[in-house]
């Protein structure tokens, strides 16, 4: 495997312009980003949650279900989407697929170099593995995304289910001192409110008070 030289940090830029507009000031809009639940080991289309990621599930969902929320969106895999049932079931909200929210590709690399690689990403963000994709671009992504979904949602609440790896690339747009151990840090399943006040500043914050409670015992 090639050992890719260090750029530049992966770009940030603010999420929202501040408005011009006079008046009392609006709700902040805060978005709920979530990282499924454990998930049993499978091919990647039919990676369903375990007991232990369904029981995982069921407590997000205590923990959102007394908020506001007026709008749930997931990656359109299988473990994401079973993630945010219970909640949307709490809430009487359908769950809207979205495909650019989907988990950050690492390429055509093998099982046993597969932490190597990860680290060689974040170490480089432009890299890219052989059919696989650079965490710049997959931040790229991400950001767009949550953009997108923030000016739809403007003062209000919504929430949602992504991956590991493109959450923690999100999480780094608003917060540069998120690297490799963050993500490795980071709870199956994990939950932060991304708070965007009224002047486009953005604010995040843990919420997730469970740890790896709902992961199985190896």
């Amino acid at each position: 495997m090639s050992t890719p030289v260090a750029d530049p940090a992966i770009e940030r830029r603010p999420l929202l312009e501040a408005s011009d507009e006079s008046g009392d000031p609006p709700m902040p809009t805060t978005i709920y980003l979530i990282r499924h639940a454990h998930a049993v080991r499978a091919a990647e289309g039919k990676r369903a949650l375990s007991d232990a990621g369904r029981a995982g599930a069921e407590h997000l969902a205590a923990l959102l279900a007394g908020r506001p929320i007026v709008a749930l969106y997931s990656s359109p895999s299988r473990r994401a989407r079973q993630t945010l049932k219970p909640l949307a079931r709490a809430l009487g909200l359908e769950v809207v697929e979205r495909d650019d929210l989907r988990e950050r590709q690492l390429g055509d690399v093998p099982d046993a170099e597969r932490e190597a690689a990860t680290a060689a990403t974040w170490a480089n963000p432009n890299y890219a593995f052989p059919g696989g994709e650079s965490n710049a671009a997959a931040q790229r992504r991400g950001v767009a995304v949550i953009e997108t979904l923030a000016r739809r949602h403007a003062d209000q609440q919504i929430a949602i289910a992504t991956h590991g790896a493109l959450l923690a690339l999100i999480l780094r747009h608003f917060d540069p001192s998120v690297d490799l151990a963050f993500e490795q840090r980071m709870t199956l399943p994990d939950l932060y409110a991304l708070t965007l006040d009224d002047d486009g500043q953005a604010r995040v914050t843990h919420l997730w008070d469970a740890g790896n409670t709902f992961v199985p015992a190896t």
